[in-house]
């Protein structure tokens, strides 16, 4: 396929970490289908950012496949975007140490993942952990990328990229493009079903918490009906109703219905019903990407396929920005 320069580039991923929630989906993957008739996209399974925390090396290979698997079925077109995993293009890793020599420590310091992922994983803060925001300015970097489709927490991260780009530029001259995060206004944030407090999370101890994009349709009803409320009674759009806000926004995005026909649909009906509606809409609005999903899944040669044409594709964009960035910054270049 060829990026056309008319076109805005488009730079995302997914970590293969994990079972993968709405909150991935409502979030990111479900608005990425729109954004590839307008944009040039790049949908990456960004692998080596999961290895930050220890992984099972069979089931990230799984999962790496799984999450293809998942971006297709979701409406991701092989023929429209790009769609290639992280570690298949060694220009994200080479990019990144040239980054970080133009990231200071402060600003890694800062990073509020950075201090969430260190609570969570004491016995093993390493130095990846600290460094994959640069990691992460390198995926965006490299591809000329103009926005980057990202939930409210990862904002942080790409204001990083745009500071290490202007940083970079001001030393060397115009070289990468300043990227812009692309918030979507509807299911921008997803919250845990068993604290509506905090974000909903694949990683979370509390399998009640989130609703798995394969999880059954039984399943997904009874989590629904386990979810966190309030003693109140009326479903509307609150402040202070964080749980009943957190739902209403998941039936929003299933449903297309704006909070106020949410509250007349609901006027004078009690939480469990509300619930199970909610759980319904959910179940339906999943089950077709299942479907698909489960056919993509069993076919390893076709997923295999993609990602090598695909490999190739992202390589030769990314080695044009890798070699730029090499130049300026004084890198004696190879003999071919």
């Amino acid at each position: 396929m060829e990026f056309s320069k008319d076109k805005k580039t488009i730079f995302s991923g997914v970590q293969p970490s994990g079972n993968l929630t709405i909150g991935n989906y409502l979030g990111a993957i479900k608005n990425w289908q729109d954004l590839q008739e307008t944009h040039n996209c790049l949908y990456c399974v960004v692998d080596m950012h999961a290895i930050t925390v220890r992984q099972d090396p069979a089931e990230l290979r799984r999962r790496t496949l799984g999450t293809l698997a998942i971006y297709i079925a979701s409406g991701i077109d092989p023929e429209k975007s790009i769609m290639f995993v992280q570690s298949h293009v060694p220009a994200h890793a080479e990019l990144a140490w040239v980054l970080n020599c133009y990231t200071m420590f402060g600003e890694l310091s800062r990073m509020t993942q950075f201090k969430d992922k260190s609570a969570k994983n004491a016995q093993n803060i390493n130095a990846g952990l600290f460094t994959y925001p640069t990691l992460m300015a390198a995926d965006i970097l490299l591809y000329g990328t103009d926005l980057v489709p990202v939930g409210v927490d990862q904002k942080q991260h790409v204001e990083l990229a745009r500071d290490i780009a202007e940083r970079f530029n001001q030393i060397y001259g115009d070289t990468f493009v300043v990227p812009e995060p692309y918030i979507p206004q509807t299911g921008r944030k997803i919250f845990s079903l068993a604290d509506p407090g905090k974000k909903m999370s694949k990683s979370d101890e509390n399998i009640n918490s989130f609703i798995a994009l394969l999880d059954s349709r039984d399943t997904i009803i009874r989590k629904f009906k386990r979810a966190v409320t309030d003693s109140d009674t009326c479903v509307r759009y609150a402040e202070g109703k964080d749980g009943i806000n957190n739902l209403m926004t998941i039936y929003s995005c299933f449903t297309g219905k704006t909070m106020d026909e949410i509250e007349r649909e609901f006027d004078g009906k009690g939480y469990a019903e509300f619930k199970l509606a909610v759980g319904e809409a959910c179940a339906d609005g999943l089950e077709p990407l299942q479907k698909r999903y489960n056919c993509l899944v069993s076919d390893r040669s076709y997923l295999e396929g993609i990602l090598s044409n695909n490999a190739d594709h992202a390589a030769y964009l990314a080695r044009k920005m890798l070699s730029k960035v090499y130049r300026k910054v004084g890198f004696l270049a190879k003999n071919k």
